[in-house]
């Protein structure tokens, strides 16, 4: 379980020596002492090229090309092994990144049941019911790859919950839908992320998921 993320003196190498000119001098994230606790919903603004889908591969784990210290609980993520990071992932810590990365030659149930398979998490019920929330369910035997970005990016979502949670990183997840898209996802991962007592940290551009965010800080 995490209870708490934590970034101290945090700064991506590309940003070295940058310390006093934008966007790292603007940023309430680089270089900050920041706390996110659960079950508090926080949106992460940014401009492009400012480091926020960085950010979330941070906090993830599967880059580690920064200064400074990122912790759950106040343990530094560079000390995780192997075996805590997968129990991490599977149990601990849901991620939807920007590039989505399904499988184009998978079926929409296949590229869901790759995720669900190693946590078993959900039935096939639930499944079908969150396609059908989601307004793709004569989606669900068509390769991934023929869907266009906005069916591809509900797709993503669905995988994405397909796990239990503390937290959910979730990296400008309705850039490509439309308002009332937005209102039926952003729907649906709150009720998830109440059900979990789950924080959620979501990043934005432009386009902000409609959640009820709580705290938002500019990156």
């Amino acid at each position: 379980m995490i209870n708490e993320i934590s970034l101290s003196a945090t700064l991506p190498h590309v940003f070295s020596g940058m310390e006093k000119q934008a966007p790292v001098c603007n940023s309430q994230i680089w270089l900050a002492d920041v706390r996110f606790t659960r079950p508090a919903f926080y949106m992460i603004e940014a401009e492009s090229g400012t480091g926020k889908s960085s950010l979330c591969s941070f906090i993830y784990g599967s880059r580690g090309d920064y200064h400074g210290k990122i912790a759950f609980d106040g343990r530094d993520v560079r000390s995780l092994t192997i075996d805590e990071w997968c129990r991490i992932r599977t149990h601990a810590l849901a991620y939807l990144p920007q590039e989505m990365h399904l499988f184009p030659e998978l079926t929409v149930e296949e590229n869901i049941l790759i995720k669900n398979r190693l946590t078993d998490c959900r039935s096939g019920q639930w499944i079908r019911q969150a396609l059908e929330r989601l307004e793709i369910p004569e989606k669900i035997n068509s390769p991934a790859g023929l869907l266009s970005v906005g069916q591809q990016q509900r797709v993503a979502i669905i995988r994405a919950l397909c796990q239990p949670f503390d937290f959910i990183l979730i990296d400008e997840p309705v850039s490509h839908l439309d308002a009332r898209n937005n209102s039926i996802v952003a729907s649906l991962i709150e009720e998830e992320a109440r059900a979990n007592s789950a924080g959620v940290l979501a990043t934005s551009v432009g386009n902000k998921i409609n959640l009820p965010i709580e705290t938002t800080l500019l990156l």
